[in-house]
């Protein structure tokens, strides 16, 4: 997965918990280069980075179940300090000698730990004769330790709450530092990476940004290399990071896809054509994805559709320009977390427009991916580290598919411009709100729905529209926004006034958990 080397990393191997992702925050925040790999995979992965230090996961299964994931063998035999989450301390257990039951109460939610003896995990957090609040859910627990443990925090239903072998660097808690609902967590996660695994927290983005721009000259050499830019914080950076290490090898490739936000393909050609000096194709290709998305109903149909046609019209361009041996973009570790399925669960399909992983064999073309170990605001600052602009950095993300998945339904080409007028005035009265900062993402959805309305003296049957806005960090969670009621009256009254075919505005305020699909 790594395209950089990282001297000094930590490994997590990802049992199947919806907030693993966070562990790989809390670690990156201590200024400490990690991945996170599926179980399947750990001991590959484990070879390949040669890390300073393991963390076990939570997960769903049960360690009593035949066939369970476990950790493998090799992390044990390494002599690694090891931090063992949930059901990573149940597997730990039942792997070196001790014992997991069911049966007993469970513990979902808030709990308190009691802290019966120091350890260097929670030195300088947690005091001993204390109690603290954690976050827990399980239903099994251990009731056996291995040889060498020793209990250091209970909680009422978690006889071995925190339990440790000192001497072997093994650390296992049954609640979950990585929530903010456990709000020392991520000390302790710092103190396991810097006073146990001896690991200096050093990673920046100048680091990366120096080690990504060798990587990229050692694998492209004096080859040719297409990016796609799509305009967005992410392909940007690519591109930037790109031209930095290679300069004129570089094409930058912009389809119009006819799904893009008014005025948007313009506005990024200025930008990139009198500001940068990066050579930038923009390819026209409207009708060619809408006119295949007429009629498509079913979003992974859609997302399927429009990943082919953006490779069918890379190729074509890669023709012109007498071929190209390597296609950049603008992956993210988000992209790749939820673009393989870990545990074979729903991340599987999340990801499905995105090439993640490889391309079809005709192009004969290799990926480059600088961004790919990068959570969202990692890449923002490897933009202000390369000099892009705050305006530009603080753009709200645009998914690939663009307005496809924010017209649910059929797409026709007055549906998408109805749509594009409804966005463009949302986003007009968020900026005019001061707003616009504040909020990760906010984008209008034109509902397959048609309404009754009655404006003025007049009957009318059209569409509704439905405002989403939330607030995140990596994109991986999501919280709606929470606005005041004018501010939502004043954008539906001009979305109803100022756009022919909308009669109706809704807002929505779901949040995004762990895994979970966005609208389409």
């Amino acid at each position: 997965m790594t395209q950089t080397a990282h001297p000094d990393s930590v490994l997590i191997i990802d049992f199947g918990s919806q907030v693993t992702q966070l562990i790989g925050r809390r670690v990156r925040e201590a200024g400490v280069y990690c991945e996170i790999v599926p179980f399947q995979s750990a001991e590959e992965a484990f070879h390949r980075m040669k890390p300073k230090a393991v963390i076990f996961s939570g997960g769903p299964a049960s360690v009593l179940d035949q066939g369970s994931p476990r950790a493998p063998q090799v992390v044990f035999d390494s002599g690694l300090p090891i931090l063992a989450i949930c059901y990573g301390q149940q597997t730990l257990a039942t792997q070196l000698g001790g014992k997991v039951e069911g049966g007993h109460a469970r513990e979902f939610g808030r709990a308190d730990v009691e802290i019966l003896k120091a350890s260097p995990l929670f030195e300088g957090v947690w005091e001993v004769g204390r109690k603290y609040p954690v976050w827990m859910s399980h239903g099994d627990r251990v009731t056996v330790a291995p040889d060498g443990f020793e209990i250091v925090g209970v909680s009422e239903n978690a006889p071995f709450a925190i339990c440790v072998n000192e001497e072997k660097r093994y650390y296992t808690t049954m609640f979950h530092p990585e929530v903010v609902h456990t709000p020392d967590g991520a000390k302790l996660l710092s103190n396991f990476v810097h006073k146990i695994a001896g690991i200096a927290g050093d990673w920046s983005m100048s680091a990366y940004r120096a080690r990504a721009v060798e990587a990229i000259r050692e694998q492209v050499g004096d080859r040719r290399v297409i990016c796609a830019l799509s305009g967005g914080v992410d392909s940007s950076v690519a591109a930037l990071l790109i031209h930095e290490a290679v300069g004129a090898q570089l094409t930058c490739i912009l389809v119009d896809h006819g799904l893009m936000r008014r005025h948007e393909a313009a506005d990024v050609v200025a930008m990139f054509r009198e500001h940068y000096n990066l050579h930038l194709i923009h390819v026209d290709a409207s009708d060619r994805f809408i006119g295949e998305l007429t009629g498509v109903s079913d979003p992974e149909t859609k997302r399927k559709i429009i990943g082919r046609l953006f490779i069918e019209v890379f190729e074509d361009e890669a023709k012109k320009l007498g071929g190209a041996d390597f296609l950049a973009q603008g992956t993210l570790y988000p992209d790749v977390i939820e673009s393989v399925s870990f545990t074979g669960g729903p991340s599987v399909t999340i990801k499905s427009h995105h090439n993640v992983g490889g391309l079809p064999e005709r192009m004969n073309m290799k990926l480059v991916e600088p961004l790919r170990e990068l959570f969202k605001d990692e890449v923002r600052a490897l933009g202000r580290e390369l000099g892009l602009p705050d305006s530009f950095i603080g753009r709200h993300p645009f998914p690939g598919p663009g307005l496809a998945i924010r017209c649910p339904g059929g797409i026709t080409r007055e549906k998408l411009e109805i749509l594009r007028e409804a966005d463009a005035i949302y986003l007009d009265e968020i900026r005019k709100a001061g707003l616009y900062d504040k909020i990760w993402q906010a984008f209008a959805v034109l509902l397959p729905v048609q309404t009754v309305g009655v404006m003025g003296d007049g009957r009318t049957y059209e569409f509704v529209c439905a405002l989403r806005a939330v607030t995140s960090v990596d994109g991986m969670t999501a919280d709606f926004y929470h606005y005041d009621m004018n501010f939502l009256g004043r954008a539906a009254t001009r979305i109803i006034n100022e756009v022919r075919g909308i009669n109706r505005v809704v807002y929505d305020v779901t949040s995004k958990p762990p895994g979970t699909i966005e609208w389409e």
